[in-house]
């Protein structure tokens, strides 16, 4: 290798350095993230998994939005035509419900909704009776019932644009939001 063809190589093997990062921050990421595609189905809640996250994320400020989305978790899935809370929601919601007793000043609105099946009159209904079992249930807990709102979307704000059976499981949730009092 003579002495004026080493910058050369140097400078190729670093654009093949960024060229690979770039794929790898540039791949393609699941249609329905949190889904399995193949059964339309939400996973359960996994409450074994590591609470603190890693990597960039390892900067969520404690209180804050973020560390509860983050952290915690804030939405929670309901079957078709149900408003009742699956067996993967209770833990999910049992730390939501810790988080919001850790941060009293916290205020939030529990966001009912519906995928885009039936009549708008129907998903709104649907989706006021989800909000209202996600706050139920954190009452339940603990948590202060005045510090909790909830709205119906009904079908309005999907999450998943699709119609296939994981985005209509995907838009048949509860959010919780937060309002007021976050870091």
């Amino acid at each position: 290798m003579t002495a004026s063809s080493r910058p050369l190589r140097l400078a190729l093997m670093g654009l093949g350095a960024v060229a690979v990062l770039a794929a790898g921050a540039c791949a393609r990421r699941p249609v329905a993230a949190g889904t399995t595609a193949e059964t339309g189905t939400v996973p359960a809640y996994n409450p074994v998994a590591p609470t603190q996250p890693t990597g960039p994320m390892s900067a969520v400020r404690p209180g804050s939005e973020q560390d509860f989305s983050v952290n915690v978790g804030d939405r929670v899935y309901f079957d078709l035509d149900s408003h009742t809370l699956r067996a993967d929601a209770l833990p999910r919601l049992a730390d939501q419900a810790r988080w919001l007793q850790q941060y009293p000043r916290i205020m939030v609105r529990i966001e009912g909704n519906a995928d885009e099946r039936g009549t708008r009159e129907y998903n709104l209904a649907l989706g006021a009776r989800r909000a209202q079992s996600v706050r139920t249930y954190l009452v339940s807990q603990g948590v202060a019932a005045n510090r909790i709102d909830v709205i119906s979307y009904g079908k309005e704000r999907l999450i998943a644009s699709g119609s296939t059976d994981a985005d209509h499981a995907r838009n048949r949730n509860g959010h919780t939001a937060i309002v007021s009092g976050a870091e």
